[in-house]
């Protein structure tokens, strides 16, 4: 697929045991239609073709010489996929239970397993031999296929689509063969499995397979045995599994076999494993091997969903939890700033709109963990020109109901005698007129902190900070910015949660508060009504949290994004708008730096944060001309 996404399946047929020939015919009907549906990756359960429940017919050259047999015939069913197929292999005197690697109509690899388990319903070491040399080779079909498990299978036209193979038990051993793999630089694992079923062993299975693909930061693609199986003492599920950095993309129902796809973002892993930057080339020495494969999927639709608000979790239970975690984050982080300064109160400036709202419940949440009254917050709303009635009286009331100290400074004089002195005409409503009014909302806050003995509690956003909308040395700065690394999707779900927690008559203003138009105020009203929209002039931040999660979080380039975009957002913003406000966001990402370069200390709560400090260093001036070329191509 396009835009380093692989189109991966788990298999699950129902077999006869030992009835190679019929299991074969059905191996082919999958291979048929995984490649129907453009999948490049194809991977079936452990001894799938003769089932794994053969017990000592396993020793029998009637099975093991019609399994050899069917998997040639299978092996010249695939084209242009990779295919991973359960079967028995003879190799000096020797039996192993492998994965046979298919493509190109050829078999060109088999993958042994490493540990194999001899308790409780398991004795496969009656059967089998474990692997746990180096790689070699074995004749099959007349010709020296390589052999081993140190086998990398990359492809030829997509680099970052490089497989590995292991099977069952290899990961539930305390040190599974697909960690070495991973080092060695395969980005999808495979496990070819026969793992029967018992009362709470999904649940353990599905939180194995996510924590290895964590773990290795890789795919990983669980194929599991099903119907068919012998039930003489096991049954088995089919549970076939795929996950990516330890999310599940998708799973299958429990005994219903079938075919189980998704698409895993090799690029994006990729990108994540620089990132971190524990992969090294040195471990790819040491005694992997290299196979070359072709996979030409055509699928060009992806199956797995994007998300629209990739910062904010599904399902109310789980995006209760995240904000109850997310809160109580800021108010430690801010807890403990109170603590080492010794500050006699913290100050607040409250515009009734959601970042400063945020920040005055985050405020009154860390003074009462420190057993302190709310009322040694200081809440200020400073209006001037561009107030509305509406936020004004938001900004009261929701100061009154949170039983902070309120303060109304109104600034309008004090900025009316600023333009007098720098000689600036008040009818003039350009930058200097708005952000005079930004900075002396700043001086206030600061002076009403140095009078008080406390420290000023910045608002700011962490979209506000990726588009550089604040003001420099105004709204820009404070002595801790507790939303620092909230984006501004978010922020509402938070606000929303602590609404329904306080509940009556605080619930209702911060319920206003969320209706209320994003907007700086800093232009006069029109009709009473806010006349400066935020989005109007930058962009829906629906579009720019998604742009920076997937640019900064997952290493997208510019068609990625977009791409990603059209499918998140379907028809709510056609293409034109997409790229409109994506050449607008790397603009003003790049060109705004310096304004991050130099931001006051605030905690981070996810995993995008831009601290100069810790998670973001770019110079200010770099170019963003690299980007926006590639944008103006599409």
């Amino acid at each position: 697929m396009k835009y380093g996404f692989v189109k991966a399946a788990a298999a699950t047929p129902r077999i006869r045991v030992v009835d190679v020939q019929y299991n074969a015919d059905a191996i082919i009907r999958m291979i048929g239609q995984a490649e129907n549906a453009g999948v490049e990756l194809l991977v079936f359960p452990e001894l799938c073709l003769c089932g794994y429940t053969c017990g000592d017919l396993f020793g029998q050259d009637v099975l093991l010489g019609g399994a050899g047999e069917a998997l040639a015939r299978i092996a010249k069913a695939t084209a242009d996929m990779l295919v991973f197929v359960g079967v028995p292999l003879r190799r000096g005197g020797a039996l192993y239970n492998c994965a046979a690697v298919l493509n190109g109509g050829e078999v060109i690899g088999f993958v042994p397993k490493s540990n194999l388990p001899n308790y409780g319903e398991f004795y496969e070491k009656r059967n089998f031999q474990a692997w746990n040399g180096e790689n070699t080779t074995v004749s099959f079909g007349g010709k020296q296929v390589p052999f081993g498990t140190k086998l990398l299978f990359c492809s030829q036209n997509m680099r970052e689509f490089t497989v590995a193979a292991e099977l069952c038990e290899d990961l539930w051993a305390p040190m599974p063969p697909s960690a070495s793999h991973a080092l060695a630089g395969a980005n999808i694992l495979v496990n070819l499995s026969a793992s029967n079923e018992a009362a709470g062993k999904a649940e353990y299975r599905r939180l194995l397979v996510c924590a290895q693909s964590a773990k290795t930061v890789s795919g990983y693609v669980y194929a599991d045995a099903g119907d068919g199986e012998s039930t003489t003492d096991l049954v088995f599920s089919g549970h076939d599994l795929l996950c990516e950095n330890g999310a599940v993309l998708a799973e299958s129902a429990l005994f219903e076999n079938g075919m189980t796809v998704s698409e895993i973002d090799v690029q994006m892993l990729a990108f994540e494993r620089r990132r971190l930057n524990i992969f090294s080339e040195a471990s790819a020495q040491q005694g992997y091997r290299t196979v070359p494969f072709f996979a030409g999927g055509q699928g060009e639709k992806l199956t797995r969903s994007i998300s629209p608000l990739p910062f904010v979790p599904q399902g109310e239970e789980e995006l209760g939890a995240r904000a109850e975690s997310i809160l109580a984050m800021q108010a430690a982080g801010l807890k403990k700033r109170i603590e080492h300064t010794g500050a006699a109160c913290a100050v607040v400036g409250v515009s009734g709109g959601l970042d400063s709202s945020l920040a005055l419940l985050v405020a009154v949440r860390a003074f009462k963990s420190l057993g302190r009254s709310p009322k040694e917050v200081i809440a200020v709303t400073m209006p001037c020109f561009g107030t509305t009635d509406r936020t004004r009286e938001n900004s009261l009331r929701l100061m009154q109901e949170l039983g902070v100290t309120a303060r109304t400074v109104d600034i309008a004089t004090a900025v009316r005698t600023h333009f007098a002195d720098i000689g600036h005409a008040e009818g003039v409503h350009n930058a200097a007129y708005e952000n005079a009014q930004a900075r002396m909302r700043t001086m206030v806050l600061m002076d009403i902190a140095n009078d008080n003995g406390g420290f000023v509690i910045g608002t700011g956003d962490l979209s506000e900070l990726a588009l550089g909308w604040a003001t420099y040395n105004g709204d820009h700065m404070s002595m801790y910015g507790v939303n620092a690394s909230v984006p501004k999707t978010l922020i509402r779900f938070l606000i929303r949660h602590e609404a329904k927690r306080l509940g009556g008559a605080a619930e209702q203003t911060l319920a206003d508060i969320l209706d209320t138009e994003i907007s700086p105020e800093l232009l006069p009203p029109e009709e009473g009504k806010i006349a400066q929209k935020t989005e109007e002039l930058v962009g829906p931040y629906e579009l720019h949290d998604f742009y920076l999660y997937h640019i900064l979080r997952r290493g997208a380039d510019p068609a990625k994004v977009l791409f990603l975009a059209k499918l998140a957002f379907g028809s709510k913003y056609d293409k034109k708008t997409l790229k409109k406000w994506l050449k607008n966001f790397y603009s003003r990402f790049f060109s705004q730096q310096f304004k991050r370069s130099c931001l006051p200390d605030g905690v981070k709560v996810g995993s995008v944060a831009l601290s100069p400090r810790g998670d973001w260093r770019m110079p200010s001036d770099a170019s963003a001309a690299l980007w926006l070329r590639q944008l103006e191509k599409l």
